[in-house]
């Protein structure tokens, strides 16, 4: 293949040139840009039912992770009629974008061809962005944490999921955390969803309150401590979807995990060159994540009965 050749890629029933397929994008192993899309075709099932129809921010780095990281999220004129996107309003500042919406693979490898690498989706779908269903728990360890703790919190947080009667879907978040995604009911707005995220991570503070914090300002918190992150709830917050790849030269891969595999697992084990034998054996874990929608009425009376409140990001 020649250098910069540009090479069709058969997706479905689209066909999706690829340029510069041999640019280096990962300097870690030396994957390149192909790779990344093989990548993301092995996972597809995946990545697309952790996309599917929400509004979705694109992180592009041009000239591989090592260079310029572009924040995407406005569809560029010039993309095929094929691609679908969902328009959201920016009230503060009078604006809209007309963002990415996943529904099919050729759709993540259109981005890769536009230099993604990293999928940010809301946690709500375009049928009505407003009101979200999907509740995000980010286990965030501040500088001195360690991933020990990081396990330990995680299991505090499972337990007050099921007092609660709620399924969590555990991944390695592709750095130094965990995330948890909860289905829920689309009755309620981001403030609110936010009040009930407090609310939860309050309850995990309180049961880990050696380990754990829910102070705002970063400058704040205890460097030793995990910030359980509610603020990942608000409105056009996004974290790395469920098989997204990270910008890290690593290639790490937000991996959805078993909870019985919290103990054991090594985020930086979990790669693109790892993770697509591990989809192909073990299927996507997060593949019953939309059978059932959860009701947030139980943390909203946590929130009321504490009297939280929720500033803006």
């Amino acid at each position: 293949m020649a250098k910069d050749s540009a090479v069709e890629i058969e997706v479905g029933a689209r066909s999706v040139r690829v340029s510069n397929p041999d640019r280096v994008y990962f300097p870690a192993r030396g994957e390149t840009k192909l790779d990344l899309v093989r990548y993301y075709l092995a996972v597809e099932d995946g990545i697309v039912r952790a996309l599917r129809e929400r509004p979705c921010m694109l992180h592009r780095f041009p000239s591989g992770v090592s260079g310029e990281k572009v924040h995407q999220k406005r569809v560029p004129n010039g993309a095929p009629p094929w691609l679908e996107t969902v328009r959201v309003d920016f009230p503060r500042y009078g604006r809209h974008a007309d963002e990415l919406c996943v529904t099919e693979p050729a759709h993540v490898v259109w981005a890769v061809q536009m230099s993604t690498v990293e999928f940010h989706p809301w946690n709500s779908r375009r049928a009505d962005p407003e009101k979200p269903d999907e509740w995000r728990i980010d286990l965030d360890p501040m500088p001195e944490c360690g991933f020990d703790t990081v396990r330990r919190v995680a299991h505090v947080a499972h337990e007050v999921l099921d007092e609660l009667g709620a399924v969590g879907w555990p991944k390695t978040s592709g750095g130094s955390g965990l995330h948890i995604y909860v289905r829920i009911e689309p009755r309620w707005g981001f403030t609110e969803v936010r009040r009930a995220a407090l609310a939860f991570a309050r309850e995990v503070e309180r049961r880990a309150p050696d380990e754990v914090t829910t102070t705002w300002w970063r400058k704040d918190r205890d460097p030793k401590k995990l910030f359980v992150d509610y603020n990942q709830n608000a409105r056009d917050h996004t974290i790395a979807s469920a098989y997204s790849v990270r910008g890290v030269p690593e290639a790490t891969v937000s991996t959805p995990i078993r909870w019985d595999e919290v103990d054991d697992v090594e985020p930086r084990d979990c790669t693109i060159a790892t993770v697509p034998a591990r989809f192909a054996d073990l299927g996507d874990l997060h593949a019953g994540i939309d059978d059932t929608a959860y009701s947030l009425d139980t943390l909203l009376e946590w929130a009321d009965r504490d009297g939280l409140d929720v500033e803006e990001p």
